[in-house]
């Protein structure tokens, strides 16, 4: 998959640093993966992230922070659309964002 953007994720990491090693493993591995559909999302992460619209929710170092992510399948493609604490994830609505 191609990941738009690695600078969010970086400066996320960079202001989080416990963050870096989940943000880092998270990002190498979705960079290998060739997900077609949300059911192979789940394979790898689980039922409970999927969210209407192509979108997924992880959890990043322990349920501390989420990160929202809308997928392309066709184009192979990950677009970041919000990475923060799980209470700043509770503020933001997740199928708006």
């Amino acid at each position: 998959m191609h990941i738009i953007s690695k600078k969010a994720v970086v400066e996320f990491w960079q202001s989080h640093a416990d963050a870096e090693g989940p943000l880092k493993a998270w990002y190498d591995h979705v960079k290998r993966v060739h997900w077609q559909t949300p059911a192979d999302v789940q394979k790898d992460y689980g039922a409970d992230l999927i969210l209407p619209d192509n979108r997924a929710v992880f959890n990043i170092k322990g349920n501390r922070y989420r990160l929202v992510v809308r997928i392309n399948y066709a184009a192979q493609s990950v677009y970041i659309r919000f990475i923060g604490s799980h209470a700043e994830y509770d503020q933001v609505n997740v199928t708006k964002i």
